[in-house]
């Protein structure tokens, strides 16, 4: 049993109007890889949030009482906060020197998800408009060279509740069902399975993160070659929604 973790490393430095599926597939050329049935493509957030234009000037923002409020309180530039609050349906949580919020496309998580590296100074990068949408287009480019058994993540780092650290998770999809239900299935004792869902997604993001790093590793694409369950949770129509819990079920948010 093997799982291949291959990182694209000829995607040059984006801007807006680039076609990501065009880099992805010069990248690959240039490496000498082949892009096969049963892949799986992870892109990180900021490479779709810059193609397509969607970026944050901090110096043109000019903070609300809230967010000058919030900066007193965080330690964070208020700039940056009024960014967070226009880029979040709900704040939840202020932390010594984060924001928890919920974002505009569903996410909980710190700060809605502005990322301030890998751009130019003064700018910052929210989430994609709609990340499933992202997926889907980037989808449809490249099922042409391949057919459509072919899966597309988009990316992102987060943090996680009671846990130090942040981990690659999965924020859009298409072409693979995000969350793995494997409910009447039995274990090794033969006994039946009736609670367990696995977020795969979230599983091969992680996976792919170990690659793509957080500084200057210039590895913002993985192609994940092997994976076994292909078969069984593949599905062109999916989207990250089965990955995100409704809010009366959030008992953390309570």
């Amino acid at each position: 049993m093997k799982l291949e973790l291959l990182g694209l490393t000829e995607i040059p430095l984006v801007v807006k109007g680039d076609k990501i599926a065009d880099l992805i597939l010069s990248s690959l050329e240039q490496q000498n890889i082949e892009l096969e049935e049963g892949n799986i493509l992870l892109i990180a957030e900021t490479l779709i949030s810059k193609a397509e234009g969607n970026y944050i000037d901090l110096k043109k923002i000019n903070p609300s009482p809230q967010a000058n409020e919030l900066a007193e309180k965080t330690g964070k530039d208020p700039q940056l906060i009024e960014a967070i609050i226009k880029e979040s349906k709900e704040i939840i949580a202020i932390g010594p020197n984060f924001i928890i919020s919920e974002t505009k496309q569903g996410f909980v998580c710190a700060n809605a998800g502005i990322d301030e590296s890998n751009v130019e100074e003064g700018l910052a990068t929210p989430m994609p408009e709609n990340p499933d949408k992202s997926a889907k287009e980037i989808y449809n480019s490249l099922k042409k060279e391949v057919g459509e058994n072919l899966a597309i993540i988009i990316t992102d780092t987060q943090g996680r509740a009671f846990r130090n650290g942040a981990v690659g998770v999965a924020i859009g999809c298409c072409g693979i069902n995000p969350l793995w239900e494997r409910v009447g299935e039995e274990d090794l004792y033969g006994r039946k399975l009736e609670t367990t869902e696995i977020a795969i997604a979230d599983e091969l993001a992680a996976a792919a993160s170990l690659l793509m790093g957080q500084a200057n590793e210039g590895i913002p694409v993985v192609l994940i070659k092997g994976f076994l369950n292909f078969n069984d949770l593949k599905d062109k129509k999916s989207s990250i929604k089965p990955l995100l819990r409704e809010k009366e079920f959030d008992v953390f948010r309570k």
